[in-house]
Parts: structure tokens; sequence; C-alpha cells
């Protein structure tokens, strides 16, 4: 039976909620803690209430010898899958009133992502060891993100079909199999343009492989995995001591870009947001940086500490 309403469940959010596999993937694992938490309680999920549920989110916080508590941002997801589980049970009418209605999330604060200077992107960048067989096509993977904006996963699945070269546009397949078109800087295309070169003299493409833009040196796609260590490779030999991954490049994007006077709804629309309220969070950063703008070079801060300034 759980192994059916499992299946039924992970259809739902494939095609109903076109959600990501990497969500969905979550969601299976949140849902099968809470399965593992009924039976241990001998608790039937169709017959479960608020109380059972808020034993679970309890269960959950507390720290044991089996498992660590789950930091807040971690239950909200685990508590967001399990609505969305019982918001299908009750549309397949499966159940006939939903039990998390009142279920609580924990309170997350505001936690404003690393962001890198236009420097230190320069710095990684020129740690790239061009003569090394991966370097071209690490350096145009990395101007990728940051010229973009695109996400790990977007930029492993970039289709060469989709870099428009002329049109200075790339077609990007993001979260729930949406596509959006991305302007491209001339430099990333210069770099994407080098690494064809690369590409072209590799011995063999795999099959099904031939239109991934970044392959490895067997003529496969690229797995986040090695995008995220050869970036915290450069990062290491550029000096860089911020926690950095291939997201970074994508905060960079979206932050310089508003410092530079973009849109939000322009920079929503590049990022592939749903929501205008995620990419608010730019927002914040930026009075971040217009603070430390005012701090340097306002000529009264010139005779004026910080901390003298923060008092005024």
């Amino acid at each position: 039976m759980a192994e059916n309403i499992f299946n039924r469940f992970q259809t739902y959010l494939l095609l109903e909620k076109s959600l990501s596999k990497n969500t969905v993937s979550a969601y299976l694992r949140d849902l099968k803690k809470l399965f593992d938490f009924f039976e241990s309680q001998q608790i039937d999920y169709l017959k479960a209430t608020y109380n059972n549920l808020t034993s679970f989110v309890e269960y959950l916080n507390n720290e044991s010898t089996e498992k660590p508590a789950l930091k807040a941002r971690s239950q909200a997801r685990t508590i967001s899958g399990i609505r969305c589980f019982y918001d299908f049970l009750f549309l397949e009418e499966e159940i006939e009133s939903d039990p998390t209605e009142l279920l609580e999330t924990p309170k997350i604060g505001l936690k404003l992502p690393q962001v890198l200077s236009i420097d230190e992107i320069n710095k990684i960048i020129s740690a790239i060891d061009l003569s090394h067989p991966q370097g071209q096509r690490n350096k145009a993977i990395i101007e990728t993100l940051y010229s973009c904006g695109l996400r790990v996963s977007e930029v492993v699945n970039l289709q060469l079909s989709n870099v428009y070269f002329n049109e200075e546009f790339v077609k990007v397949t993001g979260k729930g199999n949406k596509q959006r078109l991305v302007p491209i800087s001339k430099s990333a295309l210069k770099e994407i343009r080098n690494w064809l070169i690369d590409r072209n003299s590799l011995p063999k493409i795999q099959k099904g492989h031939e239109d991934f833009l970044f392959v490895n040196r067997y003529g496969r796609k690229l797995t986040r995995a090695m995008i995220f260590h050869f970036i915290k490779e450069y990062a290491k030999i550029a000096e860089i001591t911020k926690e950095i991954s291939p997201h970074t490049f994508r905060h960079s994007f979206a932050t310089h870009l508003l410092e530079g006077g973009a849109n939000l709804r322009a920079i929503q629309e590049m990022l592939g947001h749903e929501s205008i309220l995620t990419t608010e969070i730019y927002t914040h950063i930026d009075v971040q940086y217009l603070r430390q703008t005012i701090i340097e070079f306002h000529p009264r801060n010139k005779k004026t500490s910080e901390s003298e300034f923060t008092k005024l």
C-alpha cells in the first residue's frame, strides 16, 4: 500500500505540480521519515491527526542517539512536503479533512546569500590553468554561470542547439521544465567558442550526449558535483576565503545587476523565479552594499569612523 501511494504521489509532484526531480526526491525522503515515525507509533497515515503530526515535528526537533535535531530550514522543508502529501490525499479523496491545515513551520530568519565581488570573480577565473585539458571548458562554465545567472543544474543540461550565438541568448530549461530566454555576454560566448574547439577534438561524444554543451573527457554530460569540485579548487588557488559554490555566481549576477540599476522584474525573469518575493532577497544585499558605499565614499565619512556613523 505504501509503495503504491509513494508512486502516485511522485507522479502527482512531477506531472501536476511540475516540481524538479531534486525537489521530488527531497519530498519523498521526508515522507519516508513520516512513514517510519508512524510505523514506530502504530499510526495509520490515513487516520493521522493534527496531534500525530505535531508529535512528528517534535520528533524532528529532538536530538537523540539515533539522529541529530533538524535545523529550522530543514524542518520547514519537511513540513512543506508533508503538507503537500496530505493536500494530495485530500484531492484524491483518500481523506475527508486535511490534518496539516494548522501545522506551523518554524520561523526562519533571512539568510543573505554569499556574493563575490567583481575582483574576486576575476581572481577565480585567473586561477584556471588553460593548459589543462579541461581548463577552457571550466572557464566557459564559470563565465556562463556568472554571465547568465544560471543554476548549476541548468548549466549541466544546457544544450548546444539552445545557444544562439548571433542573437546572444541561451534558451534554458529551469525548474518544472519551464523554459526561458536569457541574454549571454560576448565574453561568455567567446569562451564557449574556444571550448567548442576542444570539444570537437574529443575522441567521441557518447550517444545521447551529443547536444549537451559541456561534456567530460569521455564525451558524457557533466554532473553537478564536478562543477562544485573545480569551483572550490579555483577559489582555494585564488585565496578566496568565502564559502562558495556554483550558486554563488548566480547570487553575484543578480546582486551586480541590481547594484547597476537593473529592474527587479527583469532580474526575476532572467533568474527564472516564479515569484518576485524570491528575487527581493537581493534588495537586502543591495541595501548592505549601499550602506558600505556611503561609509566609504561620503565626504563626511572620510573623517568619521563607521562606528561613529552608525550613531548618527
